[in-house]
């Protein structure tokens, strides 16, 4: 499947997922799914009005992200004077009735600095899925500015997403009560109390939302890509998918193979595993990068943290965290670190090597009872601001994770696959294995076990993956070639750490992406990059 909640990419210096904070419904009884809508339907063949694929696009300089968004600034103009422009554009709410109600997709763009040699627009998902693609590609702009030469830089909020029709749940204070209960719940009570939490959430979700519920799955974004396309006048669809955007991308290719340009997908989903299987590798993914983190640490005479081996380290952070079960310590303002929150400042922490340093410091800091730091490290994974407000990212996340996948558990089943999280990470399996249960009581049924990213006859995509991955474990760019099919999938592979490549400041990679998004040339298969 994918990975979960979007990391706040103006927070941190990689766009990413990160580990679900269980942001959905579940029933103790273990009873089947409660009744509601399949989006089913909306995975037939369809057709778009002439009267969309030819609407012309309004582009204004852009606002100051709204609260859905993550709130902040306007975007300011790039180097050079080029300003960020933002528009709307209308796609059917569902592809199964194409005359019926439709939606507003919010889209963002700089345009290709040579005019004369412009290629056209290079579409980016950033993934979540739940990142809002209009917050992000400002925020990163610079990091992709040798694609503007060429290439319009465009992206969008994906439906559900900020400010196209976001899903919304729970209220700010609903939500700071939430992510500070235990989501590793150990006996009756506090299982009570988390299944009591998840119904509360999938009620506001329904409440708040119900009407687009059944529409925000993968495939109806993949549709929503290909009337971008059109909209913007592209014959074929060039794009930078980027964690859960490498599954966008794959279906993408599935159901458009003709319609594929020159497309890179990195920090990639395998698309051949289920939500059980993507949580365990997730699972292990982050025990490695902490197992990674840990080994600088203990190498190091200055590591503030105790220990001179990586296990050392490691029983430290386990102990700590256990601790803080127990007895939370103070975090910011009137709000507290507890365990949980603690667990999701690691995982951010952990998505790139450059945050390290802050993972040190937030550790040592908690010991001292100062929990600020892990805190809003948690936050940024969670999506709240400094005041206090939530972006939708989350509420997203699981929206478009339940229209999609089929899998829902129940308590049995997920204590049943505990031991098989645990030991494949001791610090972050219960988390993630509890988080099977995201889906359990949601009211749309999921479309697909496994998305289908077969493509024939579509144009070589590279495929990117990286070796040290927390969230997006190597194994799935190697599946994602094969899926894609001989002669499409073009695997790249990059020694390093951290939640994709081409941001990872490897000459190498940025290299290999830029001489083909710029000039085609596809590098070799098996190519690898240290």
């Amino acid at each position: 499947m994918r990975t979960t909640p979007a990391l706040r990419a103006t927070a941190l210096a990689a766009t990413a997922t990160v580990l679900l904070p269980l942001a959905a419904c579940s029933d103790d009884s273990g009873g089947a799914d409660r009744a509601g809508p399949s989006v089913a339907s909306t995975a037939s063949p369809t057709t778009t009005p002439k009267d969309l694929a030819s609407q012309k696009l309004d582009w204004k300089r852009c606002p100051a992200p709204n609260n859905a968004q993550g709130s902040g600034t306007a975007p300011s103009p790039l180097p050079g004077g080029t300003a960020w422009e933002c528009s709307f554009m209308d796609v059917p709410l569902d592809y199964g009735d194409p005359d019926g109600r439709t939606i507003e997709l919010a889209l963002v763009r700089a345009k290709a600095k040579d005019r004369d040699r412009r290629l056209g627009s290079l579409v980016f998902n950033f993934g979540g899925p739940g990142a809002s693609g209009v917050a992000t590609l400002p925020a990163f702009g610079t990091a992709y500015d040798a694609l503007r030469t060429r290439y319009d830089l465009v992206s969008f909020d994906p439906r559900g997403v900020g400010r196209s029709e976001g899903v919304r749940c729970s209220d700010d204070k609903a939500l700071d009560a939430r992510y500070e209960m235990d989501g590793t719940p150990d006996d009756a009570k506090e299982q009570k109390a988390f299944v009591d939490d998840l119904k509360s959430f999938v009620a506001d979700c329904e409440k708040n939302s119900g009407e687009e519920l059944p529409y925000v799955g993968t495939t109806n974004a993949a549709r929503d890509m290909d009337l971008v396309r059109s909209v913007l006048g592209d014959d074929r669809l060039n794009y930078f998918g980027i964690s859960y955007g490498t599954e966008l991308g794959g279906v993408y290719a599935h159901l458009f193979p003709k319609k594929v340009g020159r497309a890179v997908l990195d920090a990639v989903v395998d698309p051949t595993e289920d939500a059980e299987k993507s949580a365990l590798g997730q699972a292990e993914g982050f025990q490695l990068a902490l197992d990674n983190f840990t080994a600088d640490c203990a190498k190091r005479d200055d590591c503030k943290l105790p220990g001179s081996t990586s296990q050392e380290v490691q029983d430290w952070i386990a102990d700590m965290l256990e601790k803080l079960e127990l007895r939370p310590v103070p975090g910011l303002g009137e709000r507290e670190l507890t365990q949980t929150q603690a667990t999701t400042g690691v995982a951010s922490a952990l998505y790139s090597k450059e945050t390290w340093p802050l993972l040190e410091q937030g550790l040592d800091e908690a010991d001292g009872k100062n929990g600020g730091l892990l805190l809003a490290l948690a936050d940024s994974l969670n999506g709240r601001t400094q005041d206090g407000h939530y972006d939708n990212s989350s509420a997203a996340n699981t929206a478009i994770s339940c229209a999609d996948s089929k899998q829902r558990f129940t308590v049995e089943q997920t204590k049943a696959a505990l031991p098989a999280f645990r030991k494949a990470s001791p610090v972050f399996g219960d988390y993630l294995g509890w988080g099977l249960m995201s889906c359990t009581g949601w009211p749309v049924a999921g479309t697909w076990d496994t998305p289908d990213v077969s493509a024939p006859g579509a144009a070589p995509i590279l495929v990117i993956g990286n070796t040290g991955d927390p969230a997006t474990p190597y194994a799935g760019a190697k599946a994602m070639a094969t899926e894609l099919g001989e002669g499409v999938g073009v695997e790249l592979t990059y020694k390093g750490e951290g939640h994709g490549a081409y941001n990872s400041g490897s000459t190498c990679v940025q290299k290999a992406v830029d001489g083909y998004l710029l000039d085609g040339k596809v590098p070799a298969a098996g190519t690898v990059c240290d």
